[in-house]
């Protein structure tokens, strides 16, 4: 008998007698459990009790919001290998990157906790002006009121984190949709949450469809903002219906890297394995496309494919395992059919391109074109294309040639190049000597172009989720 989930209302556990949707394992296709789906008088229900919610957390001050905030880091390290074994069920992710998650969203936390004591408005020279001489002004940041996060399957606990943390340290309350793939990592967080003394209806918890939960999220004018991960597609939906509220996108990428005659070719490759293909490539920064100056391009290759042949592919709760599984087998059929696409346009599989129940291999491309779908498009599997390049220009020009703009990386030991190309990429983040699949938490995050709008990273995130109040006091 498969266990059953509740979602969070109002600081009550609710739907446990319903049919529920199911949550599947999908490595091997096993039934974990079963959680409600929210109905219509759910959502109102949560966005109801968030309405409440918002007056208690708003009223915390600030180091009780902060408390709430380290002692959740400190319950998530507690039960860190209890969360890694749900994110390894439900995701696919291989251990060694579910505990990874699991350390990294204690971290996200503590971050919030630091900004929460932290955050403060500044003064405003009044006497700039001759208008406003004698008089004093200053301005402070207030809540913003109902926060709907909508988040995706392949970070179940980190990307919740940080819609989460930020909000709960700036007074606002949130309704929460995760990824119905995915939704177990976020209800053990909710657990944690009210554990650590979060005020009811500061956190409701909704799983559904986005018919029945994240369009009436998006809709309703109750709500002052919309943070959302996701596709592209979806992310422009959103921000058509969502009227005056805010609207933070992070839309995903087709994430490049360049590597340059004078970079360090073994450093690259020990990072491009990483980049290219943990959790099964789908990461939003994950390296994509791989350009290298025709001078290292054999050495480069050669060696990433060795590296590569040594991944592991299996069970995710084999700790020797590198990579797991698709999130389903539609995903994985949806890679295989881009896979064969390329192939028949001329690419070759320079390692890897098996799949076996829902995994497929790590895999490298060469001798691909541009308009691919494996690179033009986000690939969000497994799969690699590294293409030579004779000028540093035409590498700029090849890594900037996208739709997407979240992060790019540059290996070089030229720091002319490596600020040239700050210059002229049309991203959010350069990554200098890394692959762009490199994120720590409290940097500011997100893309330009079809990647999205606004900034997470959580000091970035508490900006988006605060108004500016201006007081100017005559004297």
């Amino acid at each position: 008998m498969a266990k059953r989930y509740r979602m969070l209302i109002d600081g009550e556990w609710l739907g446990d007698d319903r049919i529920g949707i199911e949550v599947i394992n999908p490595f091997d296709d096993s039934l974990i459990g079963l959680v409600p789906e929210a109905t219509a008088g759910d959502v109102e229900a949560a966005i109801v009790a968030a309405g409440r919610g918002y007056e208690r957390i708003s009223a915390l001050p600030a180091h009780r919001r902060a408390e709430i905030l380290e002692k959740t880091a400190e319950f998530i390290l507690r039960d860190k290998d209890e969360i890694a074994g749900i994110i390894a069920r439900e995701a696919g992710k291989s251990w060694k990157f579910a505990i990874a998650e699991a350390e990294r969203s204690a971290e996200t936390f503590k971050f919030a906790a630091m900004e929460a004591k932290g955050s403060h408005g500044d003064i405003v020279p009044m006497d700039a002006s001759p208008v406003s001489a004698g008089r004093f002004g200053f301005y402070i940041r207030t809540p913003i009121g109902i926060i709907g996060a909508i988040t995706p399957f392949n970070f179940p606990l980190n990307l919740v984190a940080h819609k989460v943390a930020p909000a709960i340290a700036t007074g606002n309350a949130v309704v929460l949709k995760p990824a119905t793939k995915t939704p177990l990592t976020s209800l053990k967080l909710a657990e944690l949450l009210m554990e650590a003394g979060l005020p009811a209806g500061a956190l409701n918890v909704l799983i559904g469809s986005g018919a029945t939960v994240g369009n009436r999220l998006v809709e309703d004018d109750r709500l002052a903002m919309i943070t959302f991960t996701g596709s592209p597609p979806v992310g422009r939906g959103i921000k058509s219906r969502s009227g005056l509220k805010r609207v933070t996108l992070e839309l995903g990428s087709n994430s490049p890297t360049i590597i340059e005659e004078d970079g360090d070719v073994d450093k690259a490759v020990s990072r491009c394995v990483v980049g290219s293909f943990a959790n099964s490539g789908q990461v939003c920064i994950s390296v994509q496309r791989i350009f290298v100056h025709k001078k290292r391009y054999d050495e480069f290759l050669g060696k990433f494919i060795e590296a590569t042949h040594l991944l592991k592919v299996g069970d995710p709760f084999d700790k020797t395992s590198d990579i797991g599984p698709m999130i389903t087998r539609k995903e994985l059929n949806r890679a295989l059919e881009w896979l064969e696409e390329a192939k028949k346009l001329g690419a070759v599989v320079a390692a890897g391109g098996n799949a076996f129940g829902n995994c497929l291999e790590p895999t490298i491309l060469t001798g691909v074109t541009r308009d691919m779908k494996v690179m033009c498009s986000e690939v969000f599997a497994p799969i690699v294309s590294v293409l030579p390049y004779e000028t540093f220009d035409e590498a700029l020009e090849m890594a900037d040639d996208s739709v997407y703009g979240l992060q790019a990386g540059l290996y070089t030991s030229d720091i002319k190049k490596a600020f040239t190309a700050i210059k002229k990429l049309d991203v959010g983040g350069v990554i200098i000597n890394d692959v762009p699949t490199f994120r720590v938490d409290h940097m500011p995050y997100g893309g330009n172009k079809e990647s999205g709008l606004g900034r997470e990273g959580l000091k970035y995130a508490m900006e988006e989720m605060t108004n500016i109040k201006m007081v100017c006091i005559s004297i």
